[in-house]
C-alpha cells in the first residue's frame, strides 16, 4: 500500500503498477480497496489504482479543516491524479457516485473514459434507504453509536445497513476491515470525524440535480452499469445516465444488488474487458504484466 500527502491530508491507494491503460477505481461508504478484490484478478494488463478516498474505512484522519463534501471529495480525487501523473484514466465508481463531480467541477480533463457502477445519481445522495442511519450520523455521539452497531452480525447484515448491499452477502472479515479504522483504529475518533463530516455534506437536491446535469459535458466514452435486482439504488437511475452522457451506453446485470463487484465480478470484468477493448481500438486487453 502506498501513501500521497495531499492538500486535505494523507491518500493511501493500491497501485498494481505495470505499464497498461490505467484503470481507477474509487471506494464506497465506508469501504476500502478490498471492495474490488474479486475484480482486479480479472483484469490482467491493465494498471489498477484504487485510493481510499476519506469516507470512513481510511486508514490516517484528514487535516481538520479539510473538506470532505461531496465537491471536496471530487477535487481530491482530481488532485490525486494530478499529483500521480495520471492522465486518460478510466474512471470506475461503485457505491459512491460523487467521483462524478469531478465533471461539474470541470476537472476531469485526466478521465479518458467514466463507467458508473450501480453508484449514486440525481438526488439520490445519500440513497432512501440509508437516510435514516445518517441521520444519526448528525447527532452527537451518533458515528460512535453507528460504528458500534455495525460492529454487530445482527445490524451490520440487516437488510436496513449493509445486508442490503449484497445478495451474496459480504463476509464479516471484510466488514471489519472497513469498519475497524473508525471502530477501534488508533485514530478512530479523527477517522468518526472525518466520516461524519462526509456523510452530512449532500447538497440540496436542487445543486445534486444542477451537478448531474453537468454529465452531458462529458464527451468521451461512458458505460453505466447497473444491476437489475439492486434494493437501494432505482433502477431507471441506469437508463436516465445512459441517455444523459453523450456516448453512453448500458448494461444491465441480474442477480446482484449495489455492489456489482461482491455479487457478479465475473460478469463485470467481462462488461468492463468489453468496453475497453471497443472503446481503445483493440481486440482486447493489454498483453498480461510479466
Amino acid at each position: 500500500m502506498a501513501r500521497i500527502e495531499l492538500s486535505a491530508g494523507p491518500i493511501d491507494y493500491l497501485d498494481t503498477g505495470g505499464p497498461g491503460p490505467v484503470l481507477v477505481f474509487t471506494t464506497g461508504f465506508p469501504m476500502n480497496e478490498s471492495q474490488w478484490r474479486k475484480v482486479l484478478p480479472l483484469l490482467p494488463g491493465y494498471r489498477c489504482v484504487l485510493p481510499t478516498m476519506p469516507l470512513g474505512a481510511h486508514r490516517q484522519p484528514m487535516k481538520p479543516d479539510a473538506d470532505l463534501s461531496q465537491r471536496g471529495q471530487a477535487l481530491l480525487l482530481a488532485e490525486f491524479l494530478e499529483r500521480l501523473g495520471l492522465t486518460e484514466v478510466t474512471l470506475i465508481m461503485n457505491d459512491w457516485g460523487g467521483a462524478q463531480f469531478m465533471i461539474s467541477e470541470r476537472r476531469a480533463d485526466r478521465v479518458g473514459r467514466l463507467v458508473m457502477v450501480a453508484c449514486e445519481a440525481f438526488d439520490n445522495f445519500p440513497p432512501k434507504p440509508v437516510r435514516p442511519l445518517l441521520r444519526m450520523v448528525a447527532l452527537p455521539g451518533g458515528t460512535w453509536l453507528l460504528m458500534r452497531l455495525l460492529s454487530t452480525k445482527f445490524f451490520r447484515h440487516n437488510p436496513r445497513a449493509y445486508g442490503v448491499l449484497s445478495l451474496r452477502g459480504i463476509p464479516d472479515e471484510v466488514l471489519d476491515d472497513w469498519f475497524a479504522p473508525a471502530t477501534n483504529g488508533p485514530h478512530r475518533r479523527a477517522i468518526r470525524r472525518d466520516l461524519a463530516k462526509f456523510a452530512t455534506s449532500s447538497p440540496p437536491r436542487q445543486v445534486l440535480l444542477e451537478w448531474s446535469g453537468r454529465l452531458r459535458e462529458f464527451d468521451r466514452p461512458a458505460l453505466v452499469v447497473w444491476a437489475t435486482d439492486d434494493r437501494m439504488l432505482p433502477r431507471d437511475h441506469g437508463a436516465r445516465l445512459a441517455e444523459l452522457l453523450p456516448q453512453g451506453r448500458l448494461v444491465e446485470i441480474d442477480g446482484s444488488s449495489t455492489l456489482i463487484p461482491e455479487d457478479q465480478p465475473e460478469r463485470l470484468a467481462e462488461t468492463l474487458t468489453k468496453f475497453l477493448a471497443e472503446t481503445s481500438g483493440t481486440l482486447g486487453p493489454p498483453a498480461s504484466r510479466v
